[in-house]
């Protein structure tokens, strides 16, 4: 069985193979690879989403927005947290959350561009 999405040829232009690899060697992508993870879980996608519609949510709020536990939520969040998405402050009992970073709401936006267009397309 033959697939035609490979190759025959070991390197097609190696100018382009070399300037690019250098380039890449240059950059530190893993830790947008687990900004991509961190968002990769629907869940997360929902809470950071969520926080684009409003500047800060109560946790409790944000189990009843995506239809999950306290315990769930707080467990996103935490990831969340971790990776630098979104802060907290506390009220008495109440824990608010807001994004941290405001290059999340530009990722997710323009994900939910890219999906709709992806949907006018098929």
């Amino acid at each position: 069985m033959r697939r035609d999405d490979t190759c025959e040829i070991y390197c097609y232009n190696e100018e382009k193979v070399y300037r690019i690899r250098g380039k890449l060697q240059k950059e530190d992508l893993s830790g947008v690879a687990r900004m991509f993870k961190t968002l990769a879980d629907e869940n997360r996608a929902k809470i950071v989403y969520s926080l684009c519609q409003e500047e800060e949510l109560c946790v409790c709020d944000i189990a009843n927005i995506i239809g999950t536990t306290v315990a769930t939520a707080s467990h996103h969040l935490r990831t969340l947290y971790k990776q630098g998405a979104v802060k907290y402050r506390k009220e008495g009992k109440l824990v608010f959350y807001s994004l941290d970073d405001v290059h999340m709401k530009q990722l997710i936006m323009i994900a939910l561009s890219h999906e709709k267009e992806g949907k006018a397309h098929v």
